[in-house]
């Protein structure tokens, strides 16, 4: 009976363990360079590359924060922009 106890218990824990090191988010550096593979597809109509896709994806939680800033708003804001988002499938925000 203590075994099937004991061994219940560690099953529970390992669960608990695993489920928490999923819930982890990983936090994201704010910094607008790390777009610069997207420079080329933002400022002309070029297709966007692996890269520059990763690179906007990674970047997400930070669009708005971008988006606010008067010096970055007529680049991340750009009809362009708003092209390369959606061809690498990244939504754009409503801050």
């Amino acid at each position: 009976m203590r075994s099937i106890t004991y061994t219940t218990l560690c099953a529970t824990a390992i669960l608990v363990m695993i489920l928490g090191a999923s819930q982890t988010a990983t936090a994201v550096t704010c910094q607008v360079t790390q777009l610069a593979p997207c420079a080329a597809a933002i400022s002309s109509s070029s297709q966007p590359s692996k890269q520059c896709c990763a690179k906007i994806k990674e970047q997400r939680p930070c669009l708005c924060q971008y988006m606010k800033n008067p010096s970055l708003k007529v680049y991340v804001s750009s009809p362009n922009a708003k092209k390369v988002a959606n061809t690498c499938g990244v939504p754009i925000p409503k801050c």
